[in-house]
């Protein structure tokens, strides 16, 4: 198995629109054998993981919505024509789950227990927005919560393959995992890693967070793949482990010496990250998460630890 094969029909047909109705192309990459790396073409949409089993396929994180699921079908039908067994969803964002139903209406949904709980919250929500307004159908999520939940580390076997998935604690959110590829020497990080990029943060603990990216780099891996942008390597994501870690100390020392959570986002200096991205209609910018720190630092926002 993980060949690729000639095109599906499903497939063909997805490129047929865009050549009818131009449109970019996500990219797959094959890290190891049966396991593909799906980058998202679209910022807004999160990128995902597959590999390829002797009898189903698991997914890692599935687009924002139906027709981002569809595109990231049509790449796995590419591969193999089997069942989608397992999802894994890193966090409870919609670009990360919103594919779920298309992508796997029947798999096994797995993720931390407080994803699963924002999950049923998001579903009540789009239900109410469904009921009083009538949208496009392919731009809505397919959200399917966990049906596996966990709360520190389980190991999933796609036939003998094994997959760890690994609780956090709160970090980028209050409930991300990642998924360790071991016997492929990949890690599916999540939004817990952006290549060049400043992410942007909920309510979590980036002093958490930096620990979990320590624990990821102790492991022996050759490629991670970001939540979004290009695969990274363990240099681009010591560099991100990094830019958090020297915004963190920047930071803690401006609030001990009084400056306040408004000045903190002008007073940083991150010359030494000017190639990487920034989104302000994300909160997704230096200053953004100058400013998030600092209220983790008083308190406003939740702290954990790395088990």
């Amino acid at each position: 198995m993980g060949r690729r094969m000639r095109l599906s029909p499903f497939a063909t047909a997805l490129l047929l629109v865009c050549v009818l109705a131009p449109c970019a192309r996500p990219h797959v990459r094959k890290l190891a054998p049966d396991l593909y790396a799906y980058i998202s073409e679209n910022d807004r949409s999160a990128n995902s993981t597959f590999l390829v089993g002797q009898h189903g396929i698991l997914v890692v994180d599935t687009g924002l919505d139906k027709a981002e699921g569809q595109k990231l079908l049509a790449e796995i039908r590419v591969s193999s024509a089997l069942p989608v067994q397992f999802i894994i969803n890193t966090h409870y964002h919609p670009d990360h789950q919103g594919g779920n139903g298309v992508v796997g209406p029947e798999a096994i949904v797995i993720s931390s227990a407080f994803t699963r709980e924002r999950t049923l919250q998001l579903i009540s929500k789009t239900q109410r927005t469904e009921a009083q307004s009538a949208v496009d159908d392919a731009s809505q999520p397919a959200f399917r919560p966990a049906t596996e939940a966990l709360d520190h580390k389980l190991t999933v076997f796609l036939d003998d393959i094994p997959v760890e998935v690994v609780m956090v604690g709160p970090a980028h959110t209050m409930g991300d995992v990642y998924v360790y590829f071991p016997k492929q020497k990949t890690l599916a990080t999540g939004d817990l890693y952006l290549t060049s990029s400043s992410p942007a943060m909920d309510q979590g603990s980036v002093s958490n967070w930096i620990q979990a990216l320590n624990s990821m780099l102790r492991l022996p891996v050759d490629y991670f793949v970001p939540g979004h942008f290009d695969v990274g390597t363990p240099a681009t994501l010591t560099r991100f482990r990094d830019y958090l870690a020297e915004l963190y100390a920047q930071v803690e020392k401006l609030r001990r010496s009084g400056v306040s959570a408004a000045d903190v986002r002008t007073r940083i200096n991150m010359k030494k990250y000017v190639d990487f991205r920034q989104y302000p209609q994300f909160h997704a910018t230096f200053a953004d998460n100058a400013e998030t720190i600092y209220q983790q630092l008083s308190g406003s926002h939740g702290d954990g630890r790395v088990h």
